[in-house]
This record gives structure tokens, C-alpha cells and sequence, in this order.
């Protein structure tokens, strides 16, 4: 593991791109991981097809996609978490996510069992 936080963080982004590749069968435009004290926050761009845009423009359906992209990462939540710890050597206590279905960007923060920006510094 290289212990510079942009490297960290490059390489989350690129693996969690990889996994959205294999396990959601599209990754996302762009991703920006920050570390930041014991969190990690990940940015994900361009997650939303343009048919789920489509559905958006009805208060009903915008939940129901919102519903389905965050049940869809939920139901590969061991695998995330996996990820993240074998990038920091450092266990995931917990996470959250959303999605904007306004401008199709998902955020990912995950709140680890100590603070790894302090170790990096």
C-alpha cells in the first residue's frame, strides 16, 4: 500500500469504478475520493441513464429510481467496505450514500474506525 493520501485516494476511486464496472454493469463518468480526518468521501459522476433522467421529472418515479440505484450499492455493500479497507488497512464502522437525481451524482462517505488522515500527515 502507498501511504500518500492522493495516492489513497486515487486508487479508491479507481477501484470503485472498477467495481461499479463488474457489479452494476456501467461505472460512472468521473470519481473524486477525499480523505477527510476518519471519513472517506467519495463523488461519483454521471451515474443515471438517460431513461432514469426521464423518470425523474415525476415526484413518484424520481423516489422509486432514487430507491433502486441506493438498494443496488447497498446489495454490494461487503464488497465496498472491502475495498476501502484493503486501500487503508482500516475497517469501516460505517456508510451512507445518495444520489442526486437532478444531476446524476452519487456521494459515498464512509466513516472509518480511526482517523486515517492523521496517520498520513
Amino acid at each position: 500500500m502507498n501511504n500518500s493520501k492522493g495516492s489513497i485516494e486515487a486508487e479508491i476511486s479507481k477501484s470503485l469504478t472498477q467495481w461499479e464496472k463488474t457489479f452494476l454493469g456501467r461505472g460512472s463518468i468521473a470519481v473524486k475520493t477525499d480523505i477527510l480526518r476518519d471519513m472517506i468521501i467519495v463523488s461519483l459522476q454521471g451515474i443515471l441513464t438517460e431513461a432514469e433522467y426521464s423518470l425523474c421529472d415525476d415526484n413518484t418515479k424520481l423516489l422509486s429510481v432514487k430507491e433502486y440505484r441506493n438498494s443496488l450499492v447497498e446489495s454490494g455493500i461487503d464488497q465496498i467496505k472491502e475495498i476501502v479497507f484493503t486501500h487503508t488497512g482500516i475497517e469501516v464502522l460505517s456508510f451512507y450514500t445518495d444520489i442526486s437525481t437532478k444531476t446524476g451524482e452519487r456521494v459515498m462517505v464512509f466513516k472509518l474506525k480511526e482517523d486515517l488522515q492523521s496517520k498520513l500527515s
